[in-house]
């Protein structure tokens, strides 16, 4: 069976870019679904030893993918310590 997906490929050469595009875009999706899981404080892996993880970041943790104009290590800390 992909003996013949091969073959269509280099029998339609225009449907080269769908499959590179579409394999790029879900691998790229996968990623960020990964750095999501792992970086983002809203996700709690340990609900045992650590069961609100975002209280424990600082005013300099950059947890958000892109900013515009913000640098986290100008800033000050704005709220109490529980």
């Amino acid at each position: 069976h992909n003996r013949l997906l091969v073959f269509q490929l280099f029998y339609h050469c225009l449907l080269i870019p769908l499959f590179i595009f579409i394999g790029g875009g879900a691998a790229m999706s996968m990623l960020y679904l990964g750095r999501l899981a792992l970086k983002n404080p809203d996700c709690s892996w340990d609900r045992k030893n650590n069961p609100e993880p975002w209280n424990k970041l600082g005013p300099n943790d950059q947890y958000k993918l892109f900013t515009v104009n913000t640098d986290y290590s100008k800033l000050k800390k704005d709220r109490p310590d529980f």
